[in-house]
């Protein structure tokens, strides 16, 4: 690629107002950083500003008079968690329906690929994608590599999987689609790329769409499988609609004020943006509404603080936004309304969180501060209990994945997760939650298996 990727401004930038990313030509051969956007309220380099080594954790709450407007939440966010520090032991001792939760790094990996900055699990494979332009492919539950999909364009920012086809947005902008068969082999046939050339051409000739392709580099890719759909959110600040059948982006949704950090869809067809206007919004499709047919429904503040990614339970029961302050704020899905309302917030991360992923009742957060923690939900009132504080990452952790852990036992309650980092090395950890009779084992084990692989 013939361009770095700067995501912030200098403090003595005479045009403060243009966005906090920029591409600009490539005058030297050093590594480019790719990251979700970075406000001018944060630390403009991690490398700069954040230490390595997971930093003492800090209590301190956000200020209640900061945003007038957001007066709807509560002054402060209602810390929902049992903190965890010594995961070795239970929990919560003094409540027997919280487990101890045990956990081990089973694997690493380092490729000369540069950062980590994505990740998707489908069908027992993994993909991860890098500053490099490989995306490689991981059989699981070896974590062994079966396949790699190469292009010219480098920086996989995005990737998701759906029906045997593969989407990976890159950092110029445009998204691949390979279709993954398995005739004896694992292979994977690259079949497009959006927009297509052509198509773009005609629609900006005939002056019928201008803006088919995205002004900025993609931030997030989401899937609506029942609908046909694939969304790439944008720092352009905008949304694009893709029918997946024919690839066509049939629609552009002026989402956010601010860049666009992440999107999720829920099986409902909900759409949820998040961004650095310190907001979530949620969409709705309307079938009979034309050229525009997603419309806005409601907007969730999140404290004044940049939203950098989101996740959706299964069931769309509970939606968590990542924040730069470190927060996860959450909001829970009423009974019978069916509205979003607050729910409170985990403290516990020091830097701002990077990703996030849920899975049953796990919420596993990434964050800059080198460390992923492991959140387990009670279901009944929605209390959240941090169960294990994942570490040994020497870099920011830009994205995650979690996905249920190999059965050993009947009783074995627990998940394995996939962390990668701007270290560039990727991690495999299995999660394990145990029955209070096992208390006083100290099974809590942090060591791995290393292999550094050319």
């Amino acid at each position: 690629m013939a361009s770095a990727i700067d995501f912030d401004q200098s403090p003595n930038s005479p045009t403060s107002s243009a966005p906090s990313f920029a591409i600009r030509p490539n005058n030297n051969h050093h590594n480019n950083t790719f990251l979700r956007s970075i406000s001018t309220r944060e630390p403009s380099n991690f490398s700069e500003e954040l230490p390595y080594s997971p930093p003492r954790l800090s209590t301190s709450v956000l200020p209640s008079n900061t945003c007038p407007a957001y007066n709807s939440q509560p002054s402060t966010p209602r810390v929902s968690f049992t903190l965890n520090n010594n995961p070795s032991k239970s929990v919560d001792d003094h409540a027997d329906h919280f487990h101890q939760a045990t956990y081990r790094c089973i694997s690493s990996v380092l490729k000369k690929d540069g950062q980590i900055l994505s990740v998707a699990v489908s069908n027992g494979l993994m993909y991860t994608g890098s500053q490099a332009n490989v995306i490689r492919v991981w059989k699981l539950p070896e974590f062994t590599e079966c396949d790699h999909l190469k292009t010219r364009a480098s920086i996989v920012v995005s990737l998701q999987v759906s029906n045997d086809m593969v989407y990976a947005a890159y950092g110029d902008c445009k998204i691949r689609v390979w279709r993954r068969t398995w005739e004896g082999v694992i292979k994977h046939v690259r079949v497009a790329t959006i927009p297509k050339v052509g198509s773009y051409v005609r629609s900006y000739i005939s002056g019928r769409d201008k803006m088919m392709k995205h002004m900025g580099p993609i931030s997030s890719l989401a899937i609506n499988i029942s609908d046909d759909i694939l969304y790439s959110a944008s720092l352009d600040k905008t949304v694009k609609v893709w029918r997946i059948s024919d690839l066509k982006c049939i629609e552009t949704i002026q989402a956010h004020n601010d860049l666009i950090n992440a999107i999720v869809v829920g099986d409902d067809g909900v759409l949820y943006t998040a961004s650095d206007d310190a907001t979530v919004r949620v969409w709705r499709r309307n079938f009979c509404s034309g050229d525009r047919p997603h419309s806005l429904t409601v907007t969730l503040p999140a404290k004044c603080s940049p939203v950098k990614t989101l996740a959706l339970t299964t069931d769309g029961a509970v939606l968590y936004g990542g924040c730069s302050d470190g927060y996860i704020h959450f909001w829970l899905k009423g009974w019978f309304s069916g509205q979003l309302q607050y729910g409170g917030a985990l403290l516990g991360h020091t830097h701002a969180i990077l990703c996030l992923a849920s899975m049953a009742n796990y919420l596993v957060s990434g964050s800059a501060d080198s460390t992923c923690r492991v959140w387990l939900r009670e279901q009944q009132d929605c209390q959240h209990v941090c169960v294990a504080i994942l570490q040994g990452h020497r870099g920011p952790i830009r994205c995650v994945s979690a996905f249920p852990g190999r059965v050993n036992e009947e009783s074995e309650d627990g998940c394995t997760i996939c962390t990668g980092s701007l270290d560039g090395v990727l991690k495999m950890w299995r999660v394990r939650r145990t029955s209070s009779s096992d208390k006083g084992k100290g099974s809590s084990q942090n060591v791995c298996e290393y292999f550094e692989i050319a």
